[in-house]
């Protein structure tokens, strides 16, 4: 065995102990990214090329430090994404959502679909619509200017490495509530990944101090973004234009109500992760107000 290797082998230990949850493949990608090398090719790095800032790495994981800050890097469907401090680091759970939307836009009978992505942190939705749906515009929504610096590192990333993204998909600075006043009555889907947590709840350490605080929580029953979207939503759909929100495990219930048939919704629908845990809630817009 390979020196790298056996170092490999020792740091997932350490990280096991202080209890993340994937250690051999975290202490892996750590190599790789250190090394310069693909995580497949880490048997092939010799003796004298192992380089002692993997221990550096490995010790900012040991202290619960994100991965993806680490490594500077995130990957989101078929993306590879710029991240580190001041924005959200993006979830495999939010994946499941951008496909179902993916899927939702391909299947509408609309030559150039209007996208509005509100909170796009990284820009990660955003920038996935626009690779898997060439035809959309994307307009991203983001109030923190860190956050945007980072979606728009990643917008014109993406750019050079896709030049038929390039153009459509437009960083704008703004909240839920004020944002694209001149777009209302034109999207054809309206997605959003907004903060969540309740006040007061637990999460890990790599959450409660790496992740910016606006984009974790949202007042007393973690509901608050979500209303707010609810309601940027029906201003910013045309008739029968889609919505998608993320939502945590817990809240399925609570925010298929956000979006109900009172409200003036139709087709409101609970969907799962992986896991299989209740992650987003999708509804449609028709135009009129419960009773209208």
């Amino acid at each position: 065995m390979s020196l790298l290797l056996d170092e490999i082998a020792l740091a997932a230990a350490r990280l096991a102990e202080v209890g993340v949850e994937s250690p051999r493949a975290e202490a892996e990608l750590i190599a790789a990214h250190v090394h310069g090398v693909r995580r497949t090719e880490l048997h092939a790095v010799p003796d004298s090329a192992f380089d002692a800032r993997f221990w550096e790495g490995i010790g900012r994981r040991a202290a619960r430090e994100p991965l993806q800050h680490i490594t500077g890097r995130a990957y989101f469907r078929y993306l590879e994404l710029e991240v580190g401090p001041g924005v959200f680091v993006p979830r495999p759970e939010t994946e499941v959502m951008t496909g179902w939307a993916i899927d939702r836009l391909r299947d509408m009978d609309v030559a150039e679909p209007l996208v509005i992505d509100l909170g796009t942190g990284s820009g990660a939705i955003a920038l996935a619509i626009a690779q898997e749906v060439p035809r959309a515009r994307v307009h991203a929504v983001e109030a923190d200017p860190i956050a945007r610096g980072w979606a728009e590192r990643n917008v014109a990333r993406c750019a050079l490495a896709a030049p038929y993204t390039s153009g459509r998909v437009t960083l704008h600075a703004g909240d839920f509530a004020e944002a694209l006043g001149e777009l209302n009555g034109t999207a054809d889907l309206v997605i959003s990944n907004p903060p969540y947590i309740p006040l007061g709840a637990s999460v890990p350490p790599e959450v409660g101090e790496y992740d910016p605080p606006a984009a974790l929580w949202s007042g007393e029953d973690g509901l608050d973004a979500i209303r707010g979207v609810e309601r940027a939503a029906r201003r910013l759909l045309r008739p029968g234009g889609a919505v998608a929100v993320e939502h945590g495990a817990p809240q399925g219930s609570p925010v298929y109500w956000v979006f109900c048939e009172e409200a003036g919704w139709r087709d409101t629908r609970n969907h799962k992760d992986l896991a299989r845990r209740d992650r987003f809630v999708t509804a449609i817009w028709p135009g009129e107000r419960a009773g209208g």
